[in-house]
């Protein structure tokens, strides 16, 4: 099993619909079963799939303190994808987060804000050393802008070269549990999600490093797979 962790100190760089449309981009390419996980105690990926109506991507209910415990248990039960979204803030929380983490994505809008805002999130990133890809996430296509955050980001680190493009269908699929993939399957939204997962795919398959936490015998003890509509993530914060 691997384990994406999505973390980015800026609100709004898109977390929660990148960690929602990967999740479900790597069920459709046959890479499942992947496992949800939400340390944000906004509860936004939580309620994004108590609004779905496919089971699939699983939703797993944990919490910081015993996340290695359930990524182990989830290992042991078969799961190929665990897929993690975190609080928009440096907190010990993100940084546990991504101590167990196989890759770590950094969304950032391409703005001069989105760009500094990074540079907290990949210094923790780099202290604890771990594999990190940036996405440059709702961009306008053909923008100078664009392809200067681009630029900006390579000097620092991988730049996934799929980007994410500014579109309705996003929003829209946040509101009913669906992605673009379901919803217009042939959109450019669909086709840059799908590219997206294939890339964070291939570099998942590049990283050998042993999983950050040990097998455990037995089944889910504690959490499990189903609906959470209450009981957020306890988290810690600095």
């Amino acid at each position: 099993m691997k384990v994406v962790a999505f973390a980015s100190q800026k609100g709004g760089s898109g977390k929660t619909t990148l960690a929602g449309h990967i999740g479900v981009a790597a069920e459709l390419a046959g890479h499942g079963p992947v496992g949800l996980i939400d340390t944000d105690p906004q509860g936004s990926l939580s309620d994004w799939w108590n609004a779905r109506a496919s089971e699939t991507p699983h939703f797993v209910e944990t919490s910081v303190g015993r996340l290695a415990d359930d990524l182990d248990e989830l290992r042991h039960g078969g799961m190929r994808l665990a897929v993690i979204d975190t609080p928009p803030a440096i907190t010990s929380t993100i940084r546990r987060v991504i101590e167990l983490s196989d890759l770590v994505i950094l969304p950032t809008r391409p703005s001069p804000h989105d760009l500094r805002a990074a540079g907290a999130t990949l210094e923790m990133v780099r202290q604890i050393d771990r594999s990190l890809v940036f996405v440059v996430n709702a961009a306008t296509p053909r923008a100078r802008l664009t392809a200067e955050a681009a630029i900006a980001l390579s000097q620092h680190g991988t730049v996934a070269p799929t980007m994410i493009h500014h579109r309705t269908i996003l929003a829209a699929s946040m509101i009913d549990g669906r992605t673009a993939m379901e919803i217009e399957p042939k959109s450019k939204s669909a086709e840059e999600m799908m590219g997206l997962w294939q890339y964070l795919q291939s570099r998942l398959a590049q990283n050998l490093r042993r999983p950050a936490t040990a097998l455990l015998s037995g089944g889910m003890r504690h959490g499990g797979f189903g609906r959470r509509t209450e009981n957020r993530p306890a988290v810690e914060t600095n």
